[in-house]
């Protein structure tokens, strides 16, 4: 017996979102953070480019074994994995620890990310799959969002601590509900090698152009977005001075940009159309947003353009990966695990870079030139 539709768009919904909670619900407790280990800005920063890493290297493994053993065993394992890792987080004595802690979390957290799409690829088809992937990259949109708001409501009862026991709730509720989740890949559409032999399915698929440029196109505009959200406590709190709570309400604006752009998408015939919409439109809102950076206009006109680059960036998330994972249904989990791992990866390098010298005038550059790369790149593949 099968799962409902609603429960699986539901379930598809939360494992979406399960990755960006894991890397953005303590945004706002990180100036605290600083303070609390005694460190620099720059090293806890690090939790962040730890975690998208983790988050990359978990879907390269959980990608090819969900093709082997099905979509449900490596996902309950990703939770308990999550379990551990949160716990750790918890009680780090340093923050080396916690980085490495948080390396582990981000493992965890890419089970939800590339099952929810292989799933969405073993169950859908056509104008479905692209109205699920809709979905799936509204809430991938919406969760970074999301993710500090709660963080910071919740800072103004508890410390930082407090938003990953919070994490750790949400991680049990989630192994619950996913203990309902059916099997979406029977035994005779499952790959026959070994499970070490799995992991060759990707070379194939890296050298496949059509679907890498689209691989890569997604990763250097998700490298936009992470640019931002990895700069955005230090601007909006240190340099716009906010408070945590006032950070967070700021920040969520944003949504309805992601929501709006994502949404967008599913009006699209052609969905290459729609991504060399959103690579254009993106490339242009992203100078303007580097302008407002670099001579440090006000909040109203950072975040003005800020909104609009962020709309055509939401534009292409499900375009891109509706034709990169269309294009390889027999391999979706080995796919998705590709779509996934380059942008955490391209989100790992950003990170760091946007907090190297001046912090605004570091993001302005990172956001232009990943989004120009992207435009190259849709261009040359025309």
């Amino acid at each position: 017996m099968q799962n409902s539709k609603t429960f699986l768009l539901v379930v598809l919904g939360i494992l979406a979102a399960f990755g960006p909670f894991v890397t953005d619900m303590y945004l706002p407790g990180l100036p605290a953070m600083t303070a609390y280990f005694g460190t620099t800005a720059s090293m806890v920063q690090l939790g962040i480019t730890t975690a998208m890493l983790g988050l990359a290297f978990g879907q390269i493994i959980v990608g090819p074994l969900s093709d082997k053993y099905g979509r449900r065993k490596p996902l309950l394992l990703s939770l308990g994995v999550f379990f551990f890792s949160t716990i750790g987080c918890i009680f780090s004595w340093n923050v080396e620890v916690f980085i490495f802690f948080r390396f582990l979390q981000g493992m965890a957290g890419a089970g939800g990310i590339v099952i929810s799409r292989s799933v969405a690829t073993d169950c859908y088809s056509g104008k479905e799959l692209a109205k699920a992937f809709a979905m799936i990259s509204a809430v991938n949109g919406l969760a970074p969002i999301i993710a500090p708001i709660v963080g910071g409501v919740l800072l103004k009862f508890t410390n930082w601590q407090g938003i990953f026991f919070a994490l750790l709730v949400l991680g049990i509720l989630l192994l619950l509900l996913c203990g309902r989740l059916k099997e979406s890949l029977p035994r005779e559409k499952r790959i026959t090698i070994s499970a070490f032999s799995s992991f060759q399915t990707f070379l194939p698929l890296l050298v496949k152009r059509k679907f890498m440029s689209y691989v890569w196109v997604q990763a250097l505009i998700l490298g936009v977005i992470f640019a931002y959200i990895s700069s955005s406590p230090f601007i909006l709190q240190q340099h716009y001075e906010l408070s945590p709570l006032m950070y967070s309400f700021c920040f969520a604006g944003n949504a309805i940009a992601l929501i709006i752009g994502t949404t967008w998408a599913s009006y699209f015939r052609s969905m290459r159309k729609g991504v060399l919409l959103g690579v254009g439109g993106s490339f242009l809102l992203s100078i303007l947003t580097a302008l407002t950076l670099w001579f440090e206009l006000p909040i109203l006109y950072f975040e003005g353009a800020l909104f609009f680059t962020l709309l055509f960036s939401g534009l292409v998330m499900p375009t891109t990966t509706t034709l990169a994972l269309d294009a390889e249904r027999q391999k979706a989990g080995t796919a998705s695990a590709i779509l996934g791992a380059v942008g955490f990866l391209i989100g790992g390098i950003v990170s760091p870079l946007v907090g190297l010298g001046n912090i605004l005038h570091a993001t302005a550059i990172v956001m232009v030139a990943c989004s120009l790369i992207a435009l190259g790149l849709m261009c040359r593949n025309k």
